[in-house]
């Protein structure tokens, strides 16, 4: 496995990128919705980049995961909030980083309970491989390999930008 640059790719300037893979699909009105909480913040950043005027949707899976039952409901759950009907809509589900599946199966089920889109597509800043479901994101900036120990984080930072961290377990 190749090692990771040091130091880690800037989160501001990948949102950028990404904003730019999602501005030709605008004439397809569609519409931003984050998961909590990298993907929300993402999303915000999205929104702002790319002259949205619509408020972006969020979305907190927890209940809708399927390790619910193992794992419990975190401490830090937060309200879904989609403010637009997302019956025929072009979605765009935002995250931050793509990892085994089931976070974006999870806001799947969900979403649907919402109504029916006419599409959802996947946009992420990070794929680290290890995928369990078949799911791919339509838009990605980084493809980085990580091995079983390793967990990649965004964080933000007190200024507002947002950041990677690379922890071990």
């Amino acid at each position: 496995m190749p090692p990771l640059p040091n130091p880690l790719p800037d989160a501001e300037t990948q949102c950028r990128q990404l904003a730019d893979l999602i501005r030709p699909h605008l004439h397809r009105r569609p519409a931003l919705i984050g998961i909590f909480s990298g993907g929300a913040w993402i999303a915000e950043r999205l929104k702002e980049l790319l002259g949205l005027p619509e408020d972006i949707g969020l979305i907190d899976v927890s209940f809708y995961r399927d390790d619910f039952s193992e794992k419990g409901l975190r401490p830090q759950v937060k309200p879904t909030l989609i403010p637009f009907d997302v019956e025929g809509r072009h979605l765009i589900l935002v995250d931050d980083v793509l990892y085994t599946g089931r976070t974006t199966r999870a806001a799947l089920n969900e979403l649907f309970d919402y109504g029916r889109p006419a599409s959802v597509t996947l946009a992420v800043l990070a794929d680290r491989g290890g995928r369990e479901l078949p799911i791919g994101a339509a838009y990605c900036i980084w493809e980085v390999p990580l091995s079983d120990g390793e967990s990649l984080e965004l964080c933000k930072l007190d200024d507002g930008r947002l950041s990677w961290e690379l922890e071990n377990a």
